[in-house]
């Protein structure tokens, strides 16, 4: 269901947000499900067809859960309101470029046809990086130095974020053998790495906002190891 969904956004995308995850109603109501899954293989956006465990899907998946996480740390921003509004429009725009992230790993580089990888290209100019690079910087000029390590704190927006951080790094890892071996644009793992910093400054940012204080790493003291009194007589 998903990469049939998947292929019919990707088609039908012209820099709009789009949702792969969500079957389009081009005619009539189609159900949710299609079964063609059942198997235990789902479709690319080439047409061809994969195992599910395939490192493409996986990184597909993860790619999706990335945006669902943003998703909540979004709504928690909301939540939250005051001074993170700016935060909120970013969010929305991001998970829309993630649709396009997706796009590009459903479609090998390798192997797909010229028209479908011109379709599917992400990012070739570094535009996206760029603004992601601009939003951390009008952030951090407002932020208080970084002297520690901080654990991810600050109230329910600020540590959603912090999630979201951290799947934005699997879903790089999960990227950067496909690039490697040419297979996933490079420009997707750089933005996905540029990414996770931005989802630790907006943390930070939303922290501040709310007037809490980040939880800073401290090492835990070794517990005591008390000395057992021998008997003088053993």
């Amino acid at each position: 269901m998903f990469s049939n969904a998947f292929r019919s956004s990707v088609q039908l995308r012209a820099g709009a947000c789009c949702f792969s995850t969500t079957r389009l109603l081009l005619a009539g109501r189609p159900k949710i499900y299609t079964k063609t899954g059942d198997k235990g293989t789902s479709a690319l956006f080439t047409g061809e067809r994969r195992p599910k465990d395939d490192a493409v899907f996986n990184a597909l998946g993860t790619n999706d859960e990335l945006a669902s996480s943003i998703g909540l740390a979004r709504e928690f921003c909301l939540d939250q309101g005051e001074g993170v509004h700016g935060i909120v429009t970013q969010l929305e725009q991001i998970q829309c470029l993630l649709q396009d992230v997706g796009s590009n790993i459903a479609t090998p580089r390798d192997s797909a046809t010229a028209p479908r990888l011109a379709r599917t290209e992400f990012d070739a100019d570094g535009q996206h990086v760029e603004d992601l690079e601009a939003w951390i910087d009008t952030m951090d000029q407002e932020l208080p130095p970084l002297t520690s390590f901080i654990l991810p704190s600050g109230g329910k927006a600020a540590a959603a974020l912090h999630v979201a951080r951290s799947v934005s790094r699997r879903t790089e890892r999960m990227v950067v053998p496909l690039a490697q071996e040419q297979r996933v644009d490079r420009s997707v793992a750089i933005y996905l790495n540029r990414l996770s910093d931005y989802l630790f400054t907006c943390g930070r940012y939303a922290a501040m906002k709310a007037g809490r204080q980040e939880v800073v790493y401290k090492k835990p003291r070794a517990p005591r190891v008390k000395k057992s009194i021998t008997d003088p007589k053993e």
